[in-house]
């Protein structure tokens, strides 16, 4: 009877409060995660355990924030209390988000963007990543993770101070947390969203292959891309490609795309292969062969450039041996369609070694993206 009724240490008994509010919002995270994870596997052949370290680093946020609601309650009992939290969450985020949580610099080719920062990272919500092959690194989820120690340390310790002094010293490991994360979490943006390599990693059926995570896709592309390299070495001999590759090289926002003379690169999120099946795959490679685009990469999928749509249009009539509409959801306006018939018979009329030459001329331009494409195809009278 004398120990059921000595009251228990202030930690045991917020340790009640607190581990029971922690395992419902883990509880029902895992569960959203669970419904999610149904789904993936019922939609793609390629799994990986890469989204564990990033569900357990959310669940923990969940309960860290909790936890430190409650002993936020604890210290400021007050009917305002909640409302000012969430309210303060929400500010916190969007600053974390925006202002505070991105620098203003250049990309390579002189666009003016902003990237996020260190700081962002210790927003529950970090920038979305633009490239399905893309992921956190290490140092971000142990930063994190540092972060989010130091708030459920706070919130804790807020739920047993007693004394105004003791709830002063509470807030030592939120501060301290927030500095340690500070020097862990990388500041470059490099080194915060890195290549996933298991997911890069290259499933090939003879010369044409794709990543791991879009091994669902090789069997529909595999047909389309010997196809499309037979019709590319009758037009190109020697000088024709030989592998058909989905690109697996991932770079910093507003750079160049870089290409291969010997190797068809391509993505599955691009305009003109996105939705391309049977004979229209076959036409969205030889485009990418002939004249993959320049326009520096802006976010999923980049930019396009209305001139190289024209210069692929008349490079792959010419593979083809007529000039016919592209596909997808390039489309030609009434005066880019004129120009295209006007460099098409321009190209028609001339020698098959003149013909040759200039295509050869179109393609050394559009691969390393020095020059203009449209201008060598129409000798130099185009732009």
């Amino acid at each position: 009877m004398l120990l059921t009724t000595t009251s228990r240490p202030a930690w045991h008994r917020a340790a009640a409060p607190a581990g029971a509010t922690g395992i419902t919002v883990a509880s029902a995270f895992a569960l959203l995660v669970l419904v999610g994870a149904v789904q993936v596997l019922a939609n793609t052949e390629y799994t990986h355990l890469g989204w564990l370290p990033i569900s357990l680093v959310g669940a923990f946020s969940l309960v860290a924030g909790a936890v430190l609601g409650m002993g936020a309650g604890r210290a400021l009992p007050s009917a305002l209390t909640p409302p000012a939290l969430a309210m303060g969450a929400f500010v916190f985020t969007a600053l974390m988000g925006g202002l505070l949580g991105r620098t203003e610099t250049h990309t390579p080719t002189g666009i003016p963007i902003t990237e996020p920062n260190q700081v962002s990272l210790l927003s529950p919500a970090v920038q979305e990543v633009r490239d399905v092959l893309v992921t956190l690194s290490a140092s971000v989820h142990i930063g994190q993770t540092i972060w989010l120690l130091g708030m459920a340390a706070t919130g804790f310790a807020l739920l047993v101070a007693g004394t105004p002094r003791a709830r002063l010293i509470a807030l030592t490991p939120i501060l301290a947390g927030a500095l340690t994360a500070l020097l862990v979490l990388p500041s470059d943006l490099r080194r915060m969203y890195v290549v996933d390599e298991a997911a890069a990693e290259l499933v090939c059926d003879g010369p044409v292959c794709v990543t791991k995570t879009h091994q669902n896709r090789l069997a529909g592309l595999a047909g389309p891309g010997r196809k499309a390299l037979r019709l590319l070495h009758d037009a190109l001999g020697g000088q024709a490609p030989v592998a058909v590759r989905e690109n697996a090289t991932v770079l910093p926002d507003g750079s160049a795309p870089q290409w291969s003379r010997r190797t068809v690169l391509f993505d599955f999120d691009d305009n003109i292969i996105a939705a391309a099946k049977g004979e229209e795959l076959t036409r969205a490679l030889i485009v990418k062969g002939m004249v993959p685009g320049c326009s520096p990469l802006l976010g999923s999928g980049g930019t396009f450039d209305v001139s190289d749509a024209v210069a692929q249009s008349v490079a792959e009539g010419w593979v083809l041996g007529d000039l016919e509409p592209l596909g997808g959801t390039i489309i030609l306006s009434r005066d880019q369609t004129a120009m295209a018939d006007s460099v098409w018979k321009k190209l028609k009329a001339l020698p098959r070694a003149e013909q040759v030459s200039r295509i050869n001329a179109m393609r050394a331009a559009a691969v390393s993206c020095k020059g203009d494409p449209l201008a060598e195809l129409d000798g130099g009278a185009s732009r």
